[in-house]
């Protein structure tokens, strides 16, 4: 079955199950971990991506989801 573009879905879990199309930002969680920075400031306009990167982010650290390599790009 071929990949949808899941235009408009902000939920990295939702995204990975439903085996949509999406841009890989994985990277962007390697980067921001070895900047050890205190405060990070994320500024984009609107439809690029933030909430879907959090989402991520929250999906990667969160105790809630660990063991589950399936959300794992």
């Amino acid at each position: 079955m071929a990949k949808v573009i899941g235009i408009g879905n902000q939920d990295f879990e939702k995204i990975r199950m439903n085996d949509s199309f999406y841009v890989d930002k994985t990277d962007f969680i390697r980067q921001w971990w070895e900047s050890a920075d205190d405060v990070t400031l994320i500024t984009r306009p609107g439809r690029f991506g933030k909430t879907l990167n959090m989402s991520m982010v929250e999906k990667f650290f969160s105790v809630e989801y660990a063991g589950r390599g399936d959300l794992r790009g």
